[in-house]
């Protein structure tokens, strides 16, 4: 459980290092580099990018915001059950029946809970599932357009060719030799890393979207997917997802706002486990 409540507390802070990086590299290096002229169609495809970044990171971070915001925690729970550390049970929850886990790390009653996110530092579960679902959309998209901007930057400041797929494979360790040779900086080695660090996490949140996704679709939560529990939900998906997305799912692909009604777990919590 140390090694959880570590990981709880450095993975936020990491993300914001990323982000944070993200920032500095898009303003400082790749848009004053990659459209250098003030002229007037530089000028707009400067300004289009810039909308397109903000629009994207706007969106990550507002809906990361509204993850935390709205935790999946049962509010009619009143009682906090203590487990035992030789729990039978799952490292980071104990199952209480109807639909509810005590998480470990919340310590709270987490209501129709999928799982414990690292990043977030707190539980996905009923109230919060369209925010995470909509965060790992943004930050992918967010990181795949820094990848191809970045890529882009070291075309036009550093004149290298990614024609050959091999080049990107082999760029951080040649890099990293270089920069141990003296031959290039430490920015540079930094900004390759970022690509990779883009790219890894792109991927992972493209993956646990698709996951959730379906999930969702299916009335299923992770918990019960991990415990190898058939869910008997005779709503169709288009219902499932609306439960989640709510009936204005369009601003919700836009704006990181509230378009669902929360759930009430007196008569969900008869539909889970």
């Amino acid at each position: 459980m140390l090694k959880l409540r570590l990981l709880n507390a450095v993975a936020p802070a990491y993300f914001f290092a990323a982000t944070t990086a993200t920032f500095i590299l898009h303003f400082c290096f790749f848009i004053p580099t990659i459209f250098p002229n003030p002229d007037t169609s530089l000028r707009s495809s400067s300004a289009l990018h810039t909308t397109v970044f903000l629009f994207l990171m706007f969106n990550a971070l507002g809906n990361y915001i509204m993850t935390i915001k709205y935790p999946a925690e049962s509010d009619n729970e009143i009682a906090i059950p203590v487990c035992s550390p030789r729990c039978s049970d799952k490292v980071d929850s104990h199952y209480l029946l109807n639909g509810r886990h005590f998480c470990k790390l919340c310590r709270k009653v987490i209501f129709r809970r999928d799982h414990h996110c690292f990043f977030t530092g707190n539980c996905i579960g009923n109230k919060n599932m369209r925010y995470f679902i909509m965060f790992c959309i943004y930050t992918s998209c967010v990181c795949m357009y820094s990848l191809v901007l970045g890529v882009a930057f070291l075309t036009v400041e550093y004149s290298i060719s990614f024609e050959n797929p091999l080049t990107f494979l082999t760029l951080l360790p040649l890099s990293t030799a270089y920069f141990f040779m003296g031959t290039i900086s430490g920015l540079q080695v930094f900004l390759v890393l970022m690509l990779y660090v883009w790219l890894g996490i792109g991927l992972v949140c493209a993956g646990f979207c698709c996951q959730q996704v379906l999930l969702v679709a299916r009335g299923q939560t992770w918990c019960q997917m991990q415990r190898g529990e058939l869910v008997d939900n005779r709503s169709p998906w288009r219902a499932n997802l609306k439960d989640v997305f709510g009936a204005r799912w369009i601003l919700g692909l836009i704006l990181p706002v509230q378009t669902v009604e929360m759930y009430s777990e007196d008569t969900d919590g008869l539909k889970q486990d």
